[in-house]
């Protein structure tokens, strides 16, 4: 059974640091693209980030290029998403997500998503 398992939200003033955890298991990690997908109150989902599987080659939303960083860890079967510089506007759940049929990034939908975890808040408020 696949599980991704996200930690490390909480609350930050503005310019302040959080580090996410998502853990995975059930499958080999690095087969899938990994994946963060922020939801703020009243908004749709907003891709954030991407690390492929491959070459572990990352991407970044405009929004985030700059203050955050994407990386994994095989050994640990762990993908994280360090915040930096944070802003109000960065308020949201955020979501670890794993895309086995290497889609588009950033992704065209969310559907294009094969597993989810169950999200960690992330406040941003002085």
């Amino acid at each position: 059974e696949v599980q991704l398992v996200e930690s490390g939200g909480g609350l930050v003033q503005p310019g302040g640091s959080l580090r996410l955890s998502c853990a995975a298991s059930g499958f080999t990690f690095g087969s899938s693209d990994m994946s963060w997908v922020r939801q703020a109150p009243g908004n749709g989902p907003e891709w954030v980030s991407t690390i492929n599987s491959d070459a572990g080659s990352t991407y970044y939303a405009d929004s985030v290029k700059g203050r955050f960083t994407i990386s994994g860890d095989n050994a640990k079967n762990t993908v994280y998403l360090q915040m930096n510089s944070l802003k109000p506007e960065d308020t949201a759940v955020y979501y670890c997500a794993a895309d086995f049929k290497h889609g588009a990034t950033p992704p065209t939908s969310v559907d294009q998503y094969d597993y989810w975890g169950q999200g960690t808040q992330v406040t941003v408020s002085s």
